[in-house]
């Protein structure tokens, strides 16, 4: 299977000291992918330096086998990514007019982005709000926005930073089985960011635990909670409920 994203040699220098350190990173087309950690591990730090958000200090992106630079090649990959932060960054207007906001801005014709913001309304459940205001939507709903908003662009690659983590527990649980299933449909690439156990996704084909910008496991959950071999990881699985702890192990496991 060919790398979808990677890193090569990567290090991101911010104060001084080096707060990203990755000498190499795959991910795969269509992998659902978790990274976890401590604050200040470096999670965010690799979000961003993946979605091209950030330019490492030195070492490549590549993005489907190219390297990812300056100019009409990186502005090319990040068209075929979208990202999806714990703050939903909604624009003064409508829930309509933001689900639109990312087709606007690729130049889509006024037909199809009247059709892929429909589309996604309905698909997250949100059709009903399209002319509100987003200064009086819930935290799930303004959440749901970013999510059809990311969606409606078609995204190869979708990075979530901790989207759910500011949500109450049953709107974060209906959330992220319905995220499992247009994720499903769809086929993209899906890198979460979490440092929440509940926050991540049950159904993720691959855990990266971060600790001190480095990558220190790089494994399936299933193996991760059978043998939580740092202090972090043994914290990590301690704090939840074994009912969740056995969920993810029962999603997990080879079939």
């Amino acid at each position: 299977m060919d790398a979808n994203l990677a890193l090569s040699n990567v290090c991101l220098n911010a104060g001084g000291r080096c707060i990203l350190d990755i000498p190499s990173l795959e991910l795969h087309q269509g992998q659902v992918v978790a990274v976890i950690g401590p604050n200040g591990a470096g999670k965010s730090s690799l979000l961003k330096v993946l979605s091209q958000l950030v330019t490492p200090t030195y070492g490549k992106v590549y993005y489907k086998g190219a390297v990812c630079a300056s100019g009409s090649a990186h502005l090319t990959s990040r068209r075929e990514m979208a990202t999806v932060f714990q703050d939903s960054l909604l624009l003064t207007g409508t829930v309509e007019f933001n689900v639109s906001a990312g087709l606007v801005l690729r130049g889509e014709s006024r037909q199809k982005i009247a059709l892929k913001t429909q589309l996604w309304m309905e698909r997250l459940g949100i059709q009903h709000l399209a002319r509100q205001n987003i200064r009086g939507l819930s935290g799930g709903e303004a959440q749901r926005v970013s999510l059809a908003r990311a969606f409606a662009v078609e995204p190869q690659v979708l990075f979530l930073d901790e989207p759910f983590t500011s949500l109450d527990a049953p709107t974060r649980v209906l959330l992220m089985d319905e995220l499992e299933q247009i994720i499903h449909n769809t086929g993209v690439t899906a890198v979460f960011v979490s440092h929440d156990l509940e926050s991540i996704p049950f159904y993720a084909d691959r855990v990266l635990v971060m600790e001190k910008g480095r990558i220190v496991h790089d494994d399936t959950m299933d193996q991760l909670i059978k043998k939580p071999s740092s202090i972090f990881l043994q914290a990590f699985f301690r704090n939840v409920s074994e009912g969740i702890t056995r969920r993810f192990m029962e999603l997990n496991k080879p079939a």
